[in-house]
Order: structure tokens, then C-alpha cells, then sequence
């Protein structure tokens, strides 16, 4: 499969259809009502390129999401309205830059891949499973930056990076997105990425670690509440 071909097979696993054939394609995906890569739902997510857009949802709300959407066309319409519909009015909308490369920026590659279960690995970190990304302070050991992914699928893995903040603006996260980015490719899966709007810091990573805007948007429910504390 081209590295081109792996993008499209990971859109049409996750949200259960890809290319769209229209403006916005209400899809019924019965992954929504499984567990995503963190082990909470996701009920709803889409994806909108330039040239159209698919949202997932559980296949017993399609008809009705569908409906609303023929009715008051647009997501600013759609947005607000979902969340009670598909039966998680605790949850909020999201919209989010939607980010993916083929070729990585040459940058330097200052992270060391490890155990994300490794007792020295950072707690946010854990989560992820699996191998991790960490770069720390060659003389200290601090943690100064790291990357996780997220394993949507076999051929979709979404990159996460925090800087430690006395480390920003060196340059690491931009360098460590990167370097997993090359990882993620050489395992046969496309890399992608997602941002806040209005997060430029974040943007400017993306960008000078060789994810482009291509115009795509990614959109949906926030995530699942955390349970109470015990």
C-alpha cells in the first residue's frame, strides 16, 4: 500500500467511510460505540478536506444526525445540537486543525524511544502504551519534552507533544514530532496531527516539523468525562 493509500484506509477504519461524496456524509460506524485508543468512547468524529467531509456517529443515530443535517445544513448549525442527540449532552463540540504528512522535516532527532510502563517515564505519558518518545537533560535526566501516539488504527496514529516549560523554545517539540513522525511512516501508518485553532504555538510546531495546512478540519464530541475521584 502507498503512503498515500494508508491515509484513506485509516479514514475509512475510523469514521467507517472515506472519500466523502459530498459536502458532509453522515456516517453510521459502529466503532463509535467502542472503546478508542485511550479505552473511553469517542461517539461522534469527522473529518473535513477541502473536498468534503465525513462525521462518524453510532449507527442507531445516523438517521436522525442525517436528518438534522439536511434540515439546517453546516456544522456551526449541526454542532451545538449533536451532543443531546446521539445521548451526551455532557459533552461539548469540538473543531480542531487536522494536520498529516508524508515527508517529515530533517531535523535533529534529541528523544530516546521507551517503554511507556517504564517507571522514569513521565505520567502523562503512560497512557499512550506502548513505545514513547522522551527527550531529557543530558547532564540532569529531567524530562524536557516528550511524544505520544495515539494507535487509532493500523494505518493512522496520531502524534501528542508536551514541553516541559523551562525547555520551550529550543526547539524540541518541532524536532521530537518529527522524529516519531519518521517512526510512525517506516511502520507502515500515516502520521497525523490535531490543534486547537487558536493554539499558534502548537500550530508552529506542526508546521516546522513538516505538517502542512492542507485545509482540513477534524470536528466532534469532547473527550469522555474522567470518573470521580475515590
Amino acid at each position: 500500500m502507498t503512503p498515500g493509500g494508508r491515509l484513506a484506509e485509516h479514514l475509512t477504519r475510523w469514521l467507517g467511510a472515506w472519500p466523502p461524496a459530498s459536502e458532509l456524509d453522515v456516517v453510521g460506524e459502529p466503532a463509535r460505540t467502542r472503546p478508542g485508543w485511550d479505552g473511553r468512547l469517542h461517539p461522534v468524529m469527522g473529518i473535513a478536506s477541502p473536498e468534503g467531509g465525513v462525521l462518524s456517529v453510532p449507527p442507531e443515530h445516523a438517521g436522525p444526525v442525517a436528518r438534522l443535517h439536511a434540515e439546517e445544513p453546516g456544522l456551526a448549525a449541526l454542532g451545538p445540537r449533536v451532543p443531546a442527540l446521539v445521548g451526551h449532552p455532557e459533552r461539548e463540540w469540538f473543531t480542531a486543525v487536522y494536520r498529516w504528512t508524508l515527508s517529515p522535516a530533517s531535523l535533529p532527532q534529541p528523544g530516546e524511544w521507551t517503554a511507556a510502563e517504564h517507571p522514569d517515564t513521565p505520567a502523562w505519558l503512560r497512557p499512550f502504551g506502548g513505545d514513547v518518545l522522551v527527550a531529557r537533560d543530558p547532564e540532569t535526566g529531567a524530562h524536557l519534552a516528550g511524544v505520544g501516539i495515539k494507535k487509532h488504527d493500523a494505518y493512522g496514529h496520531e502524534l501528542a507533544v508536551v514541553t516541559a516549560p523551562e525547555a520551550r523554545g529550543r526547539g524540541l517539540a518541532r524536532a521530537l514530532v518529527a522524529q516519531a513522525a519518521r517512526r510512525v511512516l517506516d511502520e507502515g501508518a500515516v502520521p497525523t496531527y490535531m490543534h486547537d485553532p487558536g493554539n499558534l504555538a502548537s500550530a508552529a510546531v506542526a508546521a516546522a516539523a513538516g505538517f502542512p495546512v492542507r485545509g482540513w478540519t477534524a470536528f466532534g464530541l469532547t473527550e469522555e468525562p474522567a470518573p470521580p475521584a475515590t
